[in-house]
């Protein structure tokens, strides 16, 4: 049976090693699994889809030239990290009508409830009032000055699980490559996919989350309770995929360690054992294998090792990304005809979905 996957990263900020690990990564597994076969000429083959959403972007501000650098650089990475073309589609979310017509028509079956109680929402509403309660009236950037604390907290922001719910839904996706921290979504799209159907008639295929678990989340170096993340305060916290050699020594030479010399994965020790994933996911040693390697090892000799392997890693990615924007044409042509893959499929969703709820004529 033909299955579907589809998955997305926003452009914002910098792509890092943990979206790498954690996302970009298991996206590659999957298209090499030879499981997976994308031929434009038909719809009905096996599918990888694989979006920036930038759509989902805006829900904080985003310098306009910042982000339209940000979708290309985005789009880029996805390839020279090793996503294929010619197997799987990328395109960018906005370039496709479907996504927001599909996400008022949910909004219109969401209950208010229901969104109100999304964990991702309460965290980043808390966060932006935070942030404007001590921000600069000088810092435009956020797009704060001249707000109440409440304005920062936009009504996208509130309604951004139906518009993910929306991207999901289109392209009758069977597994969504998530982490942890994003499977409270994959169930609420389920939950809207459900009553729809209940409601109208069966439309929408309900997704399952796909979940790697041993490098679902990939934590901060300098924070290990908190996940990585574009937006962190501390730039020290992420090795950023184009990052310069010297600046990636200089942050994992900084990354926190726990009390105690030994270099393990416990429970009790989460910065080293979000070190070692990191290391393991970079060089294709075992976690097990690296606790025998540094048992007697020093933390600076770990380090500059561990240094080395992502160095080493990523050095081919970046090269492969100067090459891949210095070819505009190239670029352009693959997410031409990942736009166009898509929204031949999600057009016969939408028009499926207004002809049994009596939409138009």
């Amino acid at each position: 049976m033909s299955k579907a996957i589809f998955s997305g990263i926003q452009p914002s900020g910098n792509l890092h090693i943990g979206n790498y690990i954690g996302a970009i990564k298991q996206w590659i597994d999957l298209q090499n699994s030879s499981k997976f076969k994308v031929q434009s000429s038909k719809l009905d083959e096996n599918e990888l889809i694989f979006c920036i959403v930038d759509l989902h972007a805006i829900t904080v501000y985003q310098d306009p030239k910042v982000l339209k650098e940000k979708i290309l650089e985005t789009a880029a990475l996805y390839l020279s990290c090793g996503i294929d073309p010619k197997i799987a589609k990328i395109f960018i979310q906005s370039e496709n009508p479907d996504h927001t017509y599909l996400t008022w028509i949910l909004d219109c079956v969401t209950p208010f409830g229901l969104l109100s109680r999304m964990t991702q929402f309460k965290d980043k509403s808390s966060t932006l009032l935070r942030r404007a309660a001590g921000i600069a009236s000088s810092d435009a950037r956020q797009g704060f000055e001249g707000r109440g604390k409440d304005e920062n907290i936009t009504v996208g922001l509130f309604n951004y699980p139906a518009l993910m719910a929306a991207d999901i839904l289109l392209y009758d996706t069977d597994q969504v490559p998530v982490g942890e921290d994003q499977k409270q979504h994959i169930e609420f799209t389920r939950d809207i996919g459900e009553k729809f159907n209940k409601m109208y008639g069966q439309v929408f295929k309900l997704p399952e989350p796909l979940i790697q678990k041993e490098t679902a989340r990939i934590m901060s170096l300098q924070n290990p309770l908190s996940k990585m993340s574009k937006s962190d305060s501390n730039p020290l916290g992420a090795i950023n995929l184009l990052d310069n050699n010297d600046l990636i020594v200089e942050k994992v030479k900084k990354a926190v360690t726990d009390s105690g010399l030994e270099i393990i994965a416990r429970e009790d020790k989460p910065a080293m054992s979000n070190i070692l994933t990191i290391f393991e996911s970079v060089s294709g040693i075992s976690v097990f294998e690296l606790e025998q390697k540094y048992k007697n090892a020093k933390y600076s000799d770990f380090k500059n090792d561990l240094a080395e392997a992502v160095v080493e890693f990523l050095a081919p990615v970046q090269k492969k990304y100067t090459e891949i924007r210095e070819d505009k044409n190239y670029l352009n042509m693959v997410l031409d005809e990942g736009r166009d893959y898509a929204v031949a499929k999600s057009s016969k969703k939408v028009q499926q979905v207004k002809e049994i709820m009596g939409l138009g004529r």
